[in-house]
């Protein structure tokens, strides 16, 4: 609706239908739908300096913000003050992350097949939580729907297909460049950025699907951030303005933490450089192709696979962080509360989230 307003209504960049269609293209590309879209209009408007310049106004604010968040969080732990004043928004981080994942599934998946997906991926992500496990479970969805599918969608007639490859060749390029100096000199910050390019490749839709994919490989499986620590980030996002893949940057910040504050700022700007750009890449190959790549059957009998299963690993993800708070009162009373506040009311996220701070600094 913002969009609409500033830059259909008010500024006239852009119609409403180009706006749409330009939505409908960043929902089918990995990486994050809104930052793609901001991104896709620069590239219309004034091409690659102005789409590279609406990349980084428009997620300036979100990585200073999330940057300093973890800072904060550090240091309160070095001084040995406890985080138990985030106590109720880790939980309710979690009745987000729930209703996210519902409010998604309810828009994309439409039959019996998508929802045997959607369980399929949750019980295997659940099962088996490796970040290897990511990219497996979403290529084989896709390829798994296409199959089935096929069929189903009318042939459309197609026109010759002139495409630039050097978006790609340069988005592959520095996938294995970043993958092989991090390998040789074992840099925590060419790693990092590497995964968190290798995230931002692979993830198709909003935070939502980021979230458990940063929670499966920072906190369980390579443990540079602990629970209270992601959850407390994870909510923090619902405060502060930007895109919610800003997550990236303050796991990126915390998990340089042990290099002090100059490490920390590194960490969330390779995290957010690594987690934004192969978006981009894709935008620049896919958007003078669009009209064209739309018409072919494979691709679009393959998005409901990968929707209902990116909408898997978010259901996974909230079962194995709900799963520790399950043993208490009061994380099961906080989850319950949020998710009937989100479905029952319109208070807006950055208002719970608040409120739950308050509220743990009173219970402190």
């Amino acid at each position: 609706m913002m969009m609409i307003e500033r830059l259909v209504k008010k500024r006239r960049y852009i119609t409403e239908e180009e706006l749409l269609e330009l939505q409908a293209l960043c929902q089918v590309l990995p990486g994050p739908t809104s930052t793609q879209t901001v991104t896709a209009i620069g590239l219309k408007i004034g091409g690659q300096p102005l789409a590279y310049l609406s990349l980084l106004i428009w997620s300036l604010p979100a990585m200073i913000l999330m940057t300093l968040a973890a800072i904060g969080v550090h240091m309160l732990e070095q001084k040995q003050i406890s985080l138990s004043f985030t106590r109720f928004v880790g939980p309710m981080a979690v009745a987000f992350l729930m209703h996210g994942g519902y409010a998604i599934a309810r828009k994309v998946i439409h039959n019996i097949q998508g929802w045997s997906f959607l369980i399929i991926s949750t019980i295997l992500a659940y099962l088996f939580p490796s970040p290897y496990m990511t990219p497996l479970l979403i290529v084989s969805g896709g390829v798994a729907a296409s199959y089935i599918n096929f069929s189903k969608h009318e042939k459309m007639e197609r026109g010759p297909l002139r495409i630039t490859w050097r978006p790609l060749i340069f988005w592959i390029s520095v996938l294995l460049v970043a993958a092989g100096i991090g390998t040789v000199t074992k840099s925590l910050p060419v790693r990092l950025f590497e995964n968190f390019y290798r995230n931002g490749s692979l993830v198709f839709g909003g935070g939502q699907v980021l979230i458990p994919i940063l929670y499966n490989e920072f906190v369980e499986f390579k443990h540079y951030l602990t629970d209270q620590e992601f959850l407390s980030g994870m909510a923090l996002t619902q405060v502060v303005p930007g895109p919610v893949f800003s997550v990236a940057t303050y796991v990126g910040s915390l998990s340089m933490q042990d290099y002090g504050i100059t490490g920390q700022i590194i960490g969330g700007f390779v995290a957010t450089a690594g987690i934004f750009l192969p978006g981009t890449f894709f935008i620049f190959f896919a958007y003078p192709i669009w009209d064209q790549l739309k018409k072919y059957r494979g691709i679009r009998a393959s998005l409901d696979g990968i929707h209902a299963t990116s909408c898997g690993l978010t259901i996974a993800a909230a079962v194995s962080m709900f799963e520790p708070m399950a043993i208490s009162w009061q994380p099961v009373l906080t989850v319950v509360g949020t998710l009937l506040l989100l479905f029952f009311t319109r208070i807006p996220s950055y208002v719970l989230i608040l409120a739950g701070l308050l509220l743990g600094l009173a219970f402190a």
